[in-house]
């Protein structure tokens, strides 16, 4: 595929802002320069001789997905996956940008970590891209030190953590709260109540304790109590705090519009998957949180649209299947999602759960005002051109064969989707079409409005 700047798409259906419109759009130099409602007069608009016409008839144009919570694994766990083979997963899903979490080797909980992680990316990505920095026990001047310009948010592991990341120093956790300088990102769960629940099924199961046991080892307990920990002391300090991958429905009482600052995130596979599927996919559904009972699965989908919930990510999380195939114990949790976020979203517009305004609105307008990314996520002039032409009545089915994860499978296989991602526009430039890649990746570092 050829690389071009200027390309004016025609006659799509505009999902922006809370409405669906037919429109045109202009891209010019790598951002939207004009938005036109109903039928443009094109012999009327400034269009250069070079520019690409493309006729979007019966298809949605929307606002690049910003995926918010990604594990790319790079630096140091490249077996897993790369940040070239998982950026162009993710275009390949309409996801255009995302902001990669801080578990990898080494981790990122210093400022010349991160840039070293930065510099790393240089080149490597097909979508834009944003780093996290891990708040620790020991590395509070660190934090102190962030550019909150160009910095993602800080990321506190509550639970789960990994190496020396688990912030259990309440002190510490306090301090933080009192920076102020950009967005909290929160796992959330009790440590305390996982440890103990895990010595109780070891002593009754040894080694071979069965993965049906995950969400009673990972409770419902756990990431109450944490939540509501964070969350009080959030409210005392005035902080902003997203609490990440929301998985039961009595979280969801935490969160209040009269809390602006406190938020929750909802990854996707918690809208598709509960435990009693833990028999049929084993290990590969092996994540944390762990998945929680339908009535939670349920109350989670009504709770995007009734306002409880501000962001959807995917937690895109790869391993190999070598190492998913482990016993309980042994299996590494996560799973491989960003490429099916949006697609899997628009299936439930498809069941009639959730309307497609709201998607947008969950995936693109929320999460950039969230984290006040530098004009990205809405379709406005003078804002970069992230955009993604979808199909809504093309049936496809999730193959082995049409994964780009450099791991190579999905819990999501063989199952039918009813829409096609057609076009994937990043930065200006078409990076994704129809089961085609540009050769070098288009994607730049993200920057924020603080």
């Amino acid at each position: 595929m050829a690389s071009n700047n200027n390309y004016f798409i025609y006659n799509a259906f505009i999902i922006n802002e809370g409405k669906i419109f037919r429109g045109d759009v202009l891209i010019q130099k790598g951002k939207i320069t004009e938005v036109f409602k109903e039928r443009s007069a094109i012999a009327d608009v400034c269009i250069d001789n070079d520019t690409v016409f493309i006729d979007a008839t019966d298809l949605y144009l929307m606002p690049g997905v910003i995926d918010t919570h990604v594990h790319f694994r790079e630096p140091g766990l490249t077996h897993k996956a790369t940040f070239l083979s998982e950026s162009k997963a993710a275009i390949a899903g309409g996801v255009t940008s995302v902001m990669d979490m801080p578990n990898t080797i080494p981790q990122t909980i210093t400022i010349a970590d991160w840039k070293e992680k930065v510099e790393l990316a240089k080149d490597k990505m097909f979508t834009n891209y944003a780093f996290y920095i891990a708040a620790t026990n020991s590395n509070i001047d660190e934090i102190k030190a962030i550019d909150s310009k160009k910095v993602g948010g800080i990321k506190l592991f509550l639970g789960s953590s990994t190496g020396n990341m688990l912030l259990n120093n309440d002190a510490v956790l306090e301090q933080l709260l009192q920076l102020k300088t950009v967005p909290i990102v929160v796992h959330s769960e009790d440590e305390s109540i996982i440890k103990a629940n895990t010595e109780k099924m070891t002593a009754i199961y040894g080694e071979n304790i069965p993965i049906e046991k995950h969400p009673e080892i990972r409770s419902e307990e756990a990431c109450l109590l944490s939540s509501e920990k964070i969350i009080k002391l959030a409210r005392q300090y005035h902080s902003k705090v997203h609490i990440l991958h929301i998985s039961t429905a009595k979280e969801l009482a935490l969160f209040s519009k009269t809390y602006a600052n406190i938020s929750g995130e909802i990854c996707v596979a918690y809208l598709y998957f509960d435990d009693s599927m833990y028999r049929q996919l084993g290990t590969k559904m092996k994540c944390n949180p762990a998945f929680k009972k339908v009535e939670d699965r349920n109350e989670l989908i009504e709770a995007l649209s009734d306002g409880r919930i501000l962001t959807v990510a995917s937690d895109h999380a790869p391993h190999t299947l070598e190492e998913k195939n482990n016993s309980y114990l042994k299996a590494p949790s996560g799973l491989p999602m960003v490429q099916h976020i949006l697609p899997l979203m628009l299936e439930l517009y498809h069941q009639k759960q959730i309307k497609l305004q709201t998607i947008v609105e969950k995936m693109c307008h929320a999460p950039a005002r969230l984290f006040q990314i530098e004009k990205r996520g809405f379709i406005k002039e003078d804002y970069y051109a992230d955009l993604v032409l979808v199909n809504m009545n093309q049936s496809s089915t999730i193959t082995t064969d049409s994964l780009f994860y450099q791991c190579a499978w999905s819990p999501f296989e063989n199952k039918k989707l009813h829409t096609t991602i057609e076009k994937t526009f990043v930065n200006g430039v078409l990076a994704y079409d129809n089961g085609k890649f540009i050769t070098k990746p288009t994607g730049k570092p993200l920057y924020f409005n603080r």
